[in-house]
Formats: C-alpha cells, sequence, structure tokens
C-alpha cells in the first residue's frame, strides 16, 4: 500500500477518534472513510490494536518533529528550549494522543496500547516500527532532553560543559511537562522557563 494511504486510515481513525470513544471506533468506518476496503485496512495494520500502536506511534513522531523545530529555530539557547516548551503545551492542549503520552493517562476514550514491543509479523515496515516499544513519559523527558543537548552543544561549548547543559534542558522539559498536567496562569509556560532559565548556564 502507498504510504499516502497509510496516512488516510490513519487521519481517518484519528478523526473517528475526535468523535468517539476508541472502543466505539470501527474499522470499517475508518476503511470506507480513507475510501479503501476492510481487508485494505487490515492488511496495512494487521488488527485494531494495529491500528492504534500505529496512530500512537504516528502522533509521538509528530510531536518530536515539532520539538526539533522548535530547537533548530532562531534565537539563544533559552529562547529554543521555551519554544520546544512551548511546543509540548500547545500540542499537548490541541492533541490527546500527545497529552496522554507525555503524562501516562489514557483515559477510557483513548487507546491504550502496551508500551512495550509486541509480536510483530508484518510485511509492512512502519508497521513493524509501530509494533516496537512506545514510549513513556519517561522515555519523552531523555529523548527532548538528549535532542536539545545535541542541537544546543554547538562547537562553542566545552565539552565540561555539557552536564549542565543537559540539566538544564531536562529542566525545561519537566517544567513543560509540569504546565500540560496543571497549566500555569497568565504568562504561561515561557515565563517559567525562562525564568528558570535565568539561573541555569545555558
Amino acid at each position: 500500500m502507498m504510504p499516502a494511504a497509510r496516512e488516510s486510515l490513519l487521519d481517518a481513525a484519528y478523526a473517528a477518534l475526535a468523535r468517539r470513544p476508541w472502543s466505539a471506533v470501527r474499522m470499517v468506518d475508518v476503511a470506507v472513510v480513507a475510501g479503501v476496503s476492510r481487508q485494505t485496512l487490515y492488511n496495512e495494520f494487521g488488527s485494531k490494536e494495529g491500528l492504534a500502536r500505529a496512530l500512537v506511534r504516528r502522533e509521538a513522531d509528530g510531536y518530536l518533529v515539532g520539538v526539533e523545530r522548535a530547537l533548530t529555530g532562531h534565537g539563544d539557547a533559552r529562547e529554543r528550549l521555551t519554544a520546544a516548551a512551548e511546543w509540548t503545551t500547545v500540542s499537548a492542549r490541541e492533541n490527546a494522543l500527545v497529552r496522554a503520552m507525555l503524562t501516562g493517562c489514557w483515559g477510557e476514550r483513548l487507546p491504550s496500547p502496551t508500551l512495550s514491543a509486541v509480536p510483530s509479523s508484518s510485511a509492512v515496515p512502519a508497521q513493524r516500527r509501530a509494533d516496537g516499544p512506545l514510549p513513556s513519559p519517561g522515555d519523552f523527558v531523555a529523548l527532548v532532553r538528549d535532542r536539545a543537548v545535541s542541537v544546543l552543544a554547538g562547537p562553542g561549548v566545552h565539552k565540561a560543559d555539557v552536564p549542565e547543559l543537559a540539566r538544564s534542558c531536562e529542566l525545561a522539559v519537566r517544567l513543560a511537562l509540569s504546565c500540560v498536567v496543571a497549566p500555569p496562569g497568565e504568562g504561561g509556560v515561557a515565563d517559567l522557563v525562562r525564568s528558570a532559565l535565568q539561573r541555569q548556564p545555558v
């Protein structure tokens, strides 16, 4: 199947999830909306659980692409970490699956795939990847922190300063996650991260 058709199926599943709980989402409806046969859907994802895993994997990847965009944007290290923190809170507010992945709180309306890898017999590379381990909240902290360090530890940063930089990056990520769970008032996550990083050597 073409990658575009797989995306159409994932889009249809995501749209269905916005309207009803995952338990009420039917594979046949997802196939009809995407304009493919139910058999094609099963060939691509294997099962409803496989579809859920693929959807969660796609949303996780989309979140991480946004983090990358924020970290490689304009401004100094503080501004880029602040942008990544803002992206984290916006994504979690706008996307229930991202929020669930970042907090570990899945709720009864959402699919709740096991985070560990599941046996995969799929011939579809993208599905084999989805059947692999899915990131936990702790994994996201590590992924974003490590990506931030690799982007921000440029040629001007001494090796001895990298552990401090890593701590600053992790602080920004953890502040963002706390704002997802308990949204801040005026000034939002940006003010919190900027003021916390004032005292940090970034």
